[in-house]
């Protein structure tokens, strides 16, 4: 039986990757509000954020804040063209959702192997962003990368609220969440909102993956499991609802990281889809759907 130290121990590290898990919901949540697409490409981006930020730094000896900041809007231009060379062409001739969705997930594979055949297989990792620690409390060590996970993951929160709620393009996006038609007819350029939709979600995307690569790695492959976890979260928050996204996120990290300490690391798989089976019989619209703000968006 696991000791009270190990179960803590897997508490706080569950909450590290699921804030990652929640985030990545997030832009499940924007691009779909958006245009009732499900991003199946989500994942991805955060392996570019991890895989280019670990490229400036390690091979061509950028500074971190800079290679942050150069990667970030990398990764949301990639959203972009994803967004103008497949789905618009797509919509614009008529497909399905259907067909849509299956586009983007073509398309995840189609950069991973890009990514594979540029960068190689190897795993790439960075140093934490504060070295030294971790933190030790007792006989619990917390690393100084978890607190900056806690730190963006709520400024990431905050700003994205005021995005929403505060500037014409934030307004403009709820407005195309609650009726794209309406949306049009007043006005707004819904081609233009998907457009943001997809950069935002990428860089939010790119953001989870440079705060998450130097607690673990990052390789061509590692999108599709983020990806997959982040799509479990945004369900399990009421898909649509980027504050259920996080919070989902938070809940399924938590259970994994506590399946891996009780039942053993082949078990944290098998928990999230336990989670997302019980969620969708127990809870179809999702556990949080009821709690917040009403607009999808917030």
């Amino acid at each position: 039986m696991p000791s009270m130290i190990e179960f803590l121990q897997s508490i706080v590290n569950g909450v590290g990757v699921g804030l990652i898990y929640g985030l990545v919901g997030i832009g499940f949540c924007v691009i779909y509000n958006a245009s009732g697409i499900v991003n199946f490409a989500q994942g991805v981006f955060v392996m570019l954020g991890g895989m280019v930020c670990q490229v400036l730094l390690g091979e061509f000896g950028v500074p971190l804040v800079l290679a942050i900041v150069l990667t970030i809007p990398l990764v949301a231009v990639s959203g972009m063209a994803m967004e103008l060379l497949i789905v618009r062409p797509m919509m614009h001739r008529g497909a399905t959702l259907f067909a849509i969705i299956l586009a983007t997930l073509a398309s995840q594979i189609m950069i991973e192997r890009i990514t594979l055949l540029t960068f190689g297989d190897r795993p790439r990792t960075f140093e934490e962003f504060t070295p030294g620690g971790p933190l030790k409390i007792g006989d619990l060590a917390i690393g100084y990368q978890l607190f900056w996970i806690l730190g963006c993951g709520a400024l990431l929160v905050v700003l994205l609220w005021l995005f929403f709620t505060r500037t014409r393009t934030g307004r403009a996006l709820r407005a195309c969440s609650q009726n794209r038609e309406a949306a049009q007819l007043l006005g707004i350029p819904v081609a233009r909102m998907m457009l943001v939709a997809f950069a935002l979600s990428a860089a939010l995307g790119a953001i989870a993956g440079i705060l998450v690569t130097p607690t673990q790695y990052t390789a061509y492959n590692v999108g599709t499991p983020f990806g997959v976890n982040g799509f479990i979260a945004a369900i399990i928050g009421g898909f649509g609802r980027a504050g259920g996204a996080l919070a989902g996120g938070l809940l399924l990290g938590i259970l994994q990281a506590l399946a891996i300490v009780m039942l053993g690391a082949g078990f944290k798989n098998v928990a999230a889809l336990s989670v997302l089976l019980l969620v969708l019989l127990l809870f179809p619209n999702g556990i949080f759907a009821g709690y917040g703000p009403g607009a999808k968006s917030h």
